[in-house]
């Protein structure tokens, strides 16, 4: 957010915290607040007092409340939920979008939760129960039942007088879906085209019948990319009979696609799922502690590689110097590949062809990088050898040689380590950010200690004797 949209924000919400503590009749205030987007009514309610809101709620219309409340995080929605009359606050849920009703439901733990769901309506009850009898990793589970249909059968005039009539209930109406006499997805209608068709046109003729839609059964990761290359508004869901669920719209993509790299972010840590600050302090050490345990095995094999080489340390004590440089960066060579491998993966239909190309671009950009490094390490530590060690020439370049060699080594192999193991680890089943993400660290490390050290016994001691 730039400096002038938040100086703008902070605007809105002097205003409308002054509307609100204004002395004016609650039609004026009405009035006045819904000249404000829900986002900027939701970010100050946490700056109002329990009585303030409490005559917020009473003010406001149960669908601007529900708006507000999608604007907020599930646990803030449930206090403020939990501050309502309990008949108010399952109306407000009735109206808020049903993926966000069922997310809120399913998130908090407040003894209200009951008696909302039992003053809800049968059907709203009903709409709430089926989204929530979904796998949270299903298509099913961020769908919206926000949307319209029409009958193919219908002509121009019917059509717009349908529309009209369920506007009432549904604003999702830009994207308009055509059911076949037996209920049975048939393809979509751009509003417009119905506003602009003339009276004689018949509705077959402007419907989209290759218009793209999911089941409502499938995995998120499996179509994600599917959603968001049509870049449509919405994609109907649908049943294993072919009929309209619900749908998911941009916004919804844009939630997953969110929650998708957030959740990636946390398996490269090695966690089990994103952190916030909430969470309880025994819960974020029992995610972590599993890992760290491994982790800590796994630097005692490192360790015990480095005691191998005892002989090169004690003969060229100088190479200590420089083993961190090689360690860090065949680690950021490591992971760089990580990263770009776990987002290749996330296409599932990859081929073995791609995935070799994969491997081959990603050992190309390794070595490459690893020589224009190596050139630099060469002349930049031959020098500093010599200036501050005062070290000859031969002997500096000599170690600096070793030391480019070494790092034009161990970036081409911690690149196609960081490549292999993240589809290894696909390959077999296992999600490859969990796995990946704590082990490459630790594995280039081992390819850094090795290949440094290996380097520096073979062409300095065993070649040229300098030990």
């Amino acid at each position: 957010m730039g400096a002038n949209e938040l100086n703008m924000q902070r605007e809105n919400e002097e205003e409308i915290l002054q509307i609100i503590r204004s002395r004016n009749s609650p039609k004026i205030i009405k009035d006045k607040l819904e000249d404000y987007h829900e986002n900027d009514i939701a970010s100050i309610l946490p700056k109002l007092s329990v009585k303030e809101r409490e005559s917020l709620y009473r003010l406001l219309e149960n669908d601007l409340l529900a708006d507000i409340m999608e604007h907020l995080e599930e646990e803030e929605s449930t206090v403020y939920l939990q501050e309502m009359d309990p008949r108010k606050a399952a109306e407000v849920l009735e109206q808020m979008e049903p993926d966000e009703a069922v997310d809120l439901l399913k998130k908090t733990d407040s003894p209200a939760k009951k008696a909302w769901m039992e003053l809800m309506s049968d059907e709203a009850r009903a709409a709430l129960r089926s989204l929530a009898s979904y796998a949270e990793d299903t298509i099913g589970s961020r769908m919206t039942t926000n949307f319209v249909t029409l009958t193919s059968t219908l002509s121009i005039k019917d059509a717009m007088s349908s529309i009209i009539d369920q506007a009432a209930a549904h604003d999702n109406i830009s994207s308009i879906y055509v059911l076949d006499e037996n209920g049975v997805f048939y393809g979509e209608i751009d509003l417009k085209d119905l506003i602009i068709a003339r009276q004689g046109t018949n509705l077959a003729d402007i419907i989209v019948t290759a218009y793209p839609y999911v089941y409502a059964d499938e995995k998120i990761d499996d179509c994600l990319e599917t959603i968001k290359e049509y870049s449509e508004e919405s994609i109907p869901v649908l049943s294993e009979d072919n009929h309209i669920l619900g749908v998911i719209t941009a916004q919804d993509v844009v939630e997953v696609v969110d929650d998708e790299m957030g959740e990636d972010y946390a398996k490269l840590a090695g966690l089990s799922d994103e952190e916030d600050l909430n969470e309880p302090l025994g819960r974020s050490i029992q995610k972590r502690l599993p890992w760290l345990i491994l982790l800590l095995f796994l630097g005692m094999c490192v360790s015990s590689v480095v005691s191998l080489f005892e002989a090169v340390v004690a003969q060229l004590t100088v190479v200590m110097i420089f083993q961190s440089l090689i360690l860090d960066m065949s680690g950021n060579v490591g992971t760089q590949s990580l990263a770009v491998t776990i987002r290749v993966l996330m296409d599932e239909h990859l081929t073995g062809r791609q995935k070799a190309h994969l491997v081959f671009k990603e050992s190309r950009v390794g070595f490459l990088n690893g020589i224009f490094l190596g050139i630099l390490a060469f002349g930049g530590i031959g020098v500093y050898l010599m200036a501050f060690k005062h070290l000859p020439a031969g002997s500096a370049f000599a170690i600096s040689g070793c030391i480019g060699i070494a790092l034009v080594l161990a970036m081409l192999i911690s690149a196609i380590v960081g490549t292999v193991i993240p589809m290894f680890f696909k390959q077999i089943g296992v999600d490859p950010a969990v796995a990946s993400g704590p082990l490459i660290t630790t594995v280039t490390d081992m390819v850094g200690v090795v290949t440094y050290y290996g380097m520096a016994w073979l062409f300095l001691i065993q070649i040229l004797h300098m030990g």
